[in-house]
């Protein structure tokens, strides 16, 4: 007798385990926070395009969506961290053209791997850099920086982002298609780069939108020329380089979502829809405008296509450019 009662309870446990581990299962995703991955410094345009994209999925996920940045080596620290989350739809990755296009050129391990690692989800935006220098330069265009920039062989500084960041390569292009000697000066991040141009301590950056428009606007720093095919919105009297003088190409810039190698599909298309509502809306459109940015969006497999082009692109460039990896 025991043992039959013995036997049922078990039979009983097993089958509110089984019942729980299918109720577990079938829980709608997401059904609890979900973490955005910035692999840049506050402030700066990747910040602040995560912070509005992880807002609108938040509203369109119902959970919440938190905005952990991980700066660092030029992307590399958030791209390892997110590498290794699980695969579960509950880490995402805000990446960039220059973290998964460029960077496998400029160094000689990443503890990465931007092929093998992650699986995209859609493009979120494009933009151009806009080449800004500190008002003490005597240079009101690109072909008097340029003049300036031979006469005074390296005497010239330019900041960046960080090695391996597309204002560093874009400055190393602009350097390899003129013929000038420019000093490279880097800074974890690109903000801090602009700072420090407003400040003097540098003469020009090849600046994201977001922290240079405001100095463009309050006259703190002078825009010579954006490297998108067409002028921005938000600096509608600025030339583009071909405008300017300088018909040459320059790395593209864009941002996307991607999250680890192994997410479930179900999960990736539930987020790519989501992204792909979201961003037709009029509100967020005006947000990106007045960043300096276009929205983009697509199928994973638009962007993978967008990633498997750049890679081209870019290693033709980094090659031209006589970059070595460090």
């Amino acid at each position: 007798m025991i043992t039959r009662v013995f036997l049922k309870t078990k039979l009983i446990t097993v089958a509110v385990l089984c019942v729980a581990a299918t109720l577990a299962v079938a829980q709608p995703y997401p059904n609890k926070p979900v973490r955005m991955i910035a692999p840049y410094p506050p402030g700066g345009t990747s910040d602040v395009m995560a912070r509005i994209v992880a807002q609108k999925l938040a509203d369109a996920f119902g959970r919440q969506v938190i905005v952990d940045n991980r700066p660092g080596a030029a992307a590399n620290i958030g791209h390892e961290l997110a590498a290794k989350a699980a695969p579960d739809g509950y880490t995402l990755l805000l990446t960039s053209g220059a973290a998964m296009v460029t960077n496998q050129f400029l160094y000689k391990k990443l503890n990465w791997d931007p092929q093998n690692d992650f699986a995209p989800v859609s493009l979120v935006s494009a933009a151009g850099m806009v080449l800004v220098v500190h008002p003490s330069v005597p240079a009101q265009n690109v072909a008097q920086l340029i003049a300036l920039a031979k006469a005074r062989p390296d005497k010239l500084t330019f900041g960046s982002g960080g090695v391996g960041t597309t204002s560093h390569v874009t400055g190393e292009v602009f350097k390899a298609a003129t013929g000038v000697k420019m000093t490279h000066v880097p800074y974890k991040g690109g903000v801090l780069a602009v700072t420090d141009l407003v400040g003097g301590q540098i003469d020009a950056v090849f600046s994201d939108m977001v922290p240079s428009v405001p100095q463009i606007q309050s006259g703190r720093l002078r825009a010579l020329a954006v490297t998108s095919e067409q002028r921005s919105a938000v600096l509608p009297n600025v030339p583009t380089m071909p405008e300017a003088g300088l018909n040459h190409p320059f790395p593209a810039q864009w941002w996307g979502v991607l999250v680890p190698r192994g997410t479930p599909v179900a999960i990736i298309n539930r987020i790519n829809a989501d992204i792909v509502q979201f961003m037709k809306l009029p509100d967020l459109q005006e947000k990106f405008t007045a960043m300096g940015v276009f929205t983009r969006y697509g199928t994973p497999e638009q962007m993978t296509e967008t990633i498997r082009q750049g890679t081209v692109q870019m290693r033709e460039i980094v090659k031209a450019a006589g970059i070595q990896p460090e």
